[in-house]
This record gives C-alpha cells, sequence and structure tokens, in this order.
C-alpha cells in the first residue's frame, strides 16, 4: 500500500486530531474512506480529511454558524448537515487559524455530546471552582413543602334516605 503524500496542513490536522480526542468519551469515526472523524457516543462532531489531502473540517456550531460563514471559503455543510449548523472550510496552505478551529471542535463537541460528558468536560477544566453555570451552594437549608390538605373543595354528600 502506498503512503500518502505529505501535504502542508498535515501537521495541523494531527494537532486537530489530537485535541479532539482529548474530550470525554472522544474517539475517531471512519465512515467511508477519506475520512477520519472525531464523535462522542457515535455522535460525530467532527468531519476531518486524512493525512496527505488539504485539511477539511467539518464542525456543528449552533451558536457561530453565521459569524463562521462570513468567513472565505466556509460553507454550509453538504447533505442538509447546514440547515442543523454545520460549517465546512478547507485549508490548501500550513497557514491553518488552530485557535479558531479548536473553538469550533469545542463548540461541536458540546452540541453533540450528553449533558453528563459536558458537565464532565467543565468540572475537568475546573476543579478548584464550581461550574459558572451552577448554582450557588444554598445558605439555609430548603424549607419543606407543606402536606396537601385530603380534602376537596367539594361539599361531603348526604346519605341518601332508606328505601321503603
Amino acid at each position: 500500500m502506498a503512503r500518502a503524500q505529505r501535504h502542508p496542513t498535515d501537521a495541523a490536522l494531527r494537532a486537530l486530531r489530537a485535541f479532539g480526542l482529548a474530550y470525554p468519551g472522544a474517539h475517531t469515526k471512519s465512515p467511508w474512506p477519506g475520512h477520519a472523524d472525531l464523535a462522542v457516543d457515535d455522535k460525530t462532531f467532527a468531519y476531518l480529511s486524512v493525512e496527505g489531502e488539504p485539511l477539511a473540517i467539518s464542525c456543528k456550531l449552533p451558536r457561530s454558524s453565521a459569524l463562521a460563514l462570513m468567513l472565505p471559503g466556509a460553507t454550509p455543510t453538504a447533505y442538509g448537515l447546514g440547515k442543523s449548523g454545520w460549517v465546512s472550510v478547507t485549508f490548501t496552505d500550513a497557514d491553518v487559524p488552530m485557535a479558531m478551529l479548536q473553538a469550533w471542535i469545542d463548540e461541536s463537541y458540546r452540541a453533540q455530546a450528553s449533558k453528563k460528558r459536558v458537565a464532565a468536560l467543565d468540572a475537568r477544566a475546573a476543579p478548584a471552582t464550581r461550574s459558572p453555570r451552577s448554582k450557588p451552594p444554598r445558605s439555609t437549608p430548603k424549607p419543606k413543602p407543606k402536606p396537601r390538605s385530603t380534602s376537596t373543595s367539594k361539599p361531603p354528600r348526604r346519605a341518601r334516605p332508606a328505601a321503603r
């Protein structure tokens, strides 16, 4: 089997794949040739090209897709995925905006992963502090709810007179 040619974007591709695989439960998934995608619980969160080809990436960006689509070369992902906020872009030279693509991978992971996985990620990111989404601790115990009354608002039924 012939070894793939080196491409100027191969180092960036390897770095992005390693970045994505560091997320809780992340794994590679290759549904068809020419892809080595990132997934969590079998849900793809980043479609990535393979080494030897220009770096191509597609991510689900529910919050920033409109902004991402303003970038040169960015397009809605094919096969109807663009309707759900998926954005694709291809880079042919070594000048790859790594910080931006890492932010895309992060947003896409959070969109595709379960709440439990995202909570694990947040806990790992700030172990000494609480998550910014969590509620502050209560200073006093929560009051117990009052017991419900078993009576109804209707008056009690009258007994029928005995039949003669």
